[in-house]
């Protein structure tokens, strides 16, 4: 008989000191620890060498926005955190104070008063449908006048964002914006260590997955499968499929470059393995038990206790192992969160 999963069997006591309040520089002086039969500690300079020729690296080229606006109705002030387009000018966000809006009521951004948004429907559970209207560029432009990189709570910035935070929490493969949080393992790489790697012969397929604000909400259920995660929109071209397909059928390993990009590949495979171009909402929930059918090998961050992130690489990992990982970071100092240091996943067998 299996053992229902609990929340608090992810649970883990991590000194605060080790939370990361800034990214290692460079970026690929970051550590990393090798998590396969036994644990290996290395460096992310060190990938090159820990990948093999034909092995392929997948990526999200998704983009962070500033997605985090103070807004007003009258006198009421609330906070905005931009989740998801949902097209036409149209956003799902996340509302600190929604309490205080009624379908039909009409937001200003503090900073850009050009910038209005009508709320469609009644606000639900903290969030609520925005419409900004269908100017995107005018959207873009109020984005860029009033809003703030929206860093994640442990990142203490009581001042709000320093200016190198939006240099430091972009990846280098960001091109397409959408995102109101980084793939953080994607934070690591610089122009010498990808071209390190294509010297190693490995290749490279981008994939694009728009993380939402739901992934620093916490579980509030001390049933995991009782979470819902808020949808995300993501893409895998056909040309994407294609490369990835072609480098498993020769041989090569997928490197799935962050748990977006696993989230993805995941969602876009068939039972046999096989990626297919993709394009609309995930929401796939990965917990100990699922079967992975398309990466090898998973780089990510270190997670916090009790999170989705943390339960997604004891899927992937085994649990048992992923304990025994975290437990050797804690006790060697690797740095955690959006700003720390790497890990590299073996899939379990």
């Amino acid at each position: 008989m299996t053992t229902p999963l609990r929340t608090a069997d992810f649970d883990f006591d991590l000194p605060e000191a080790l939370i990361a309040q800034a990214p290692a520089r460079p970026r690929d002086a970051a550590r990393m620890l090798v998590v396969a039969d036994a644990l290996r500690d290395a460096g992310v300079g060190d990938l090159p060498s820990l990948l093999r020729p034909g092995d392929v690296m997948v990526v999200n080229d998704t983009r962070v926005i500033p997605a985090r606006l103070h807004a007003r109705r009258g006198e009421a002030r609330i906070e905005v955190m931009l989740n998801r387009a949902e097209g036409g000018g149209v956003w799902h966000a996340l509302i600190r104070n929604a309490r205080r809006l009624r379908d039909g009521d009409v937001v200003t951004i503090e900073g850009a008063e050009d910038c209005t948004a009508r709320v469609m429907g009644a606000p639900e559970g903290g969030a609520a449908l925005l419409d900004f209207g269908p100017d995107q560029a005018a959207l873009a432009r109020a984005l860029e006048r009033a809003g703030e990189i929206p860093l994640p709570p442990y990142i203490a910035r009581p001042d709000g964002p320093r200016p190198e935070d939006a240099a430091d929490y972009q990846p280098i493969f960001a091109e397409r914006p959408g995102a109101v949080a980084a793939p953080t393992a994607s934070l690591h790489f610089t122009e010498a260590l990808l071209s390190a790697l294509a010297a190693r012969g490995v290749s490279r397929a981008t994939v694009t997955l728009h993380v939402g604000a739901g992934t620093f909400l916490p579980l509030r259920s001390d049933d995991p499968r009782a979470h819902r995660l808020h949808a995300e929109w993501g893409e895998v071209s056909t040309e994407a499929a294609a490369v990835i397909n072609a480098a498993r059928g020769s041989g090569g390993r997928i490197v799935a470059i962050g748990t977006t990009a696993l989230r993805l590949l995941e969602s876009a495979t068939d039972n046999a393995g096989r990626i297919h171009p993709f394009r609309g909402l995930t929401d796939l929930f990965l917990l100990p038990g699922h079967r992975f059918r398309t990466a090898d090998l998973l780089m990510t961050n270190f997670h916090l206790p009790k999170s989705t992130l943390f339960m997604l690489v004891c899927a992937f990992a085994g649990m048992d192992r992923m304990k025994a990982a975290y437990a050797h970071a804690i006790t060697k100092g690797y740095r955690f969160y959006s700003y720390g240091d790497a890990s590299l996943l073996e899939r379990a067998a």
